[in-house]
């Protein structure tokens, strides 16, 4: 089915598709760059013309290693619930709190009603979409996981809060369709926080995706799905990209227990490792994810958004995702 909506949507893609999760490391002048702006040493436009640069960089390089469905590789972007925290009215900025590990971010406060006064990712999408034949997927934080990483002081608990944030995303996603784009991610990485809550998730999806067309990704990663599968495969979407490699492919034996239902990206190479995998862990990797699931449902991805590591080895990850991929169409 999902295939047939790829089909529908004018996309006849080889199986095995390669795709990444989303986001790339920014080069070293972009970095330079954005330190730059925070301290007033360079103006909007300088910092933008350089993300540009950077975004032209990463769709030339994907389209090089072969990739299937490009991302822009979110070089304007800084924190995935932050970005779009800051251009949502309803939302203020708290100090700096701790993501993971030694990552930082402000985390956002809802302190009035969330709106959505214009889009805020469609001429990014645009811009890398013009670079390119290929399809580039619309990349968006999902509203569980907006509202699950922020503080909340204005709605009367999280459903409401994430149910209002639904609507908003919602705008988004219909502004990214009404651009042309027809593979739409909304990322929900906080999905399985709170197992009881994943109804709450999957309504408020339901409500950023009903009646469009679009062929729509969820990705997930680094939570405890056993508490939330089968459950989860009530989402409203049509793939579910999901990090595999770094937990050792354990969902696999979920996918056991009850079949995967939907198509699934399937993270092949750890983002969180500076260790570049040859082709033939990758493959081992193919294998056993088609020793449960069907072929025609396979993609094949990092992990996750290969932000934190090196440009050079980002570059090594997505080209062994490549050579995996291909070796499996012959």
């Amino acid at each position: 089915m999902s295939r047939e909506k790829l089909q529908q949507l004018g996309m006849d893609l080889p199986l095995f598709p390669t795709t990444s999760v989303g986001s790339f490391p920014k080069p070293d002048y972009l970095v330079k760059a954005r330190a730059d702006f925070n301290k007033s040493k360079i103006t909007a436009p300088q910092l933008e013309e350089l993300e540009r640069k950077a975004t032209a960089f990463w769709i030339a390089k994907q389209e090089e290693l072969g990739i299937d469905v490009l991302v822009d590789g979110e070089m304007y972007r800084g924190d995935m619930v932050a970005y779009f925290a800051e251009r949502l009215p309803g939302f203020t900025t708290s100090g700096v709190v701790r993501s993971y590990g030694n990552r930082y971010y402000h985390k956002p406060i809802v302190t009035g009603e969330v709106r959505w006064p214009k889009p805020i990712t469609v001429d990014w999408w645009k811009y890398a979409q013009s670079l390119t034949k290929k399809p580039v997927k619309g990349m968006l934080t999902g509203p569980y996981t907006v509202m699950d990483w922020s503080f909340n002081e204005f709605y009367p608990d999280r459903k409401a809060t994430c149910m209002a944030l639904a609507g908003v995303i919602r705008k988004e996603v219909e502004a990214l369709v009404a651009a042309g784009c027809k593979i739409i991610q909304i990322d929900e990485p906080a999905l399985s926080v709170r197992p009881e809550e994943l109804p709450i998730a999957i309504e408020a999806m339901q409500v950023v995706t009903d009646g469009l067309d679009a062929y729509f990704i969820t990705h997930a990663c680094y939570g405890a799905f056993e508490y939330i599968y089968p459950g989860m495969l009530d989402m409203p979407v049509h793939n579910f990209d999901l990090e595999m490699s770094n937990s050792d492919l354990h969902m696999i034996e979920l996918f056991r227990s009850k079949p995967f239902t939907k198509d699934i990206s399937f993270g092949v190479v750890d983002v969180h490792s500076h260790h570049i995998e040859d082709t033939a862990t990758v493959r081992k990797r193919v294998e056993q994810a088609l020793s449960i699931l069907p072929r025609e449902k396979v993609w094949v991805d990092p992990d996750c958004g290969l932000k934190t590591r090196t440009v050079e080895e980002a570059i090594e990850k997505l080209r062994a995702c490549v050579a995996a991929a291909k070796a499996f169409r012959n």
